[in-house]
């Protein structure tokens, strides 16, 4: 992609972001192990659209800072990242699209911030009382996060024989060569890692406030990470409009996979 990249001091850390077009502001949060690239395939048809598109490299990473510890990663500091970085911006209010741990830190900011998200557009995770509540379904597909919690092992483990069990935990070649090169970088893997470490409370059933925004969710049935219920059950926690469109196929990075089946819908929910 070629759009202009700027380096903004936002909530005490240098950040990578992306801003490209003119128009209403679009704000698109990545997860893990992405950076702003995983929604290359979006981008040139939302700037076409009308949208001035801003794609930030989340905190620890890209080629955002690394912050020191654990803690600095709780979802509090994920929360005024994205609010740090509308007020640099000088926005008021946003239409909000975010998947994998981008769509933890963008359903934590409508809970805090309703007022600045004009509608919230998730793909792949729900409402965290949703997601925590997911039963025994939920917590099998969520194995990771348990294992995410041990210190070094994580690290270790995905790094080992070539990086052979990250190639195989997420199963998708077409990104493994954007990831690899970048969580090769000193202190990159442990950073995203460091996303679950910091919030492992998350997959505890737990009753969360209410979203107090239009919510139109986007999962596909490919998600080896998650189930469809914890998307569509977050009806239940949504004052306002709730769609949930489920497309049949796609894996869990769905706006890469099939962005021929997403990129129609999200146009439809944006408007």
């Amino acid at each position: 992609m070629d759009y202009p990249l700027q380096k903004l001091q936002i909530n005490g850390l240098q950040m990578n972001v992306l801003i490209a077009g003119e128009g209403e502001p679009l704000l698109l949060v990545h997860g893990f192990p992405d950076t702003h690239t995983v929604w290359r395939k979006q981008i040139p048809l939302l700037i076409e659209a009308g949208y001035q598109v801003i794609a930030p490299d989340t905190r620890g990473c890209g080629d955002s800072e690394i912050p020191a510890q654990i803690a600095d990663y709780h979802r509090d500091n994920l929360v005024e990242d994205l609010r740090a970085l509308l007020d640099t911006l000088k926005i008021a209010k946003v239409r909000l699209v975010a998947h994998d741990w981008g769509a933890v830190q963008g359903w934590f900011f409508v809970l805090k911030y309703p007022g600045r998200v004009e509608r919230y557009i998730p793909l792949s995770v729900g409402h965290p009382t949703a997601y925590g509540s997911g039963g025994w379904r939920q917590k099998l597909k969520g194995w990771y996060v348990l294992m995410f919690q041990l210190p070094w092992f994580p690290e270790w483990l995905l790094k080992t024989a070539n990086w052979w069990v990250l190639r195989k935990f997420t199963a998708f070649p077409e990104e493994f060569a954007h990831w690899q090169p970048m969580l090769s970088r000193p202190g990159r893997l442990s950073a995203g890692i460091n996303y679950y470490r910091a919030n492992a409370d998350i997959i505890l059933p737990k009753q969360w406030p209410r979203a107090r925004v239009p919510v139109y969710g986007i999962f596909s049935t490919g998600d080896n990470f998650l189930t469809e219920g914890q998307m569509r059950n977050s009806a239940n926690y949504v004052d306002g409009p709730f769609r949930c469109v489920v497309l049949e196929g796609p894996n869990h990075w769905l706006q890469v996979d099939a962005p021929e089946m997403v990129n129609p819908v999200l146009l439809q929910f944006l408007r």
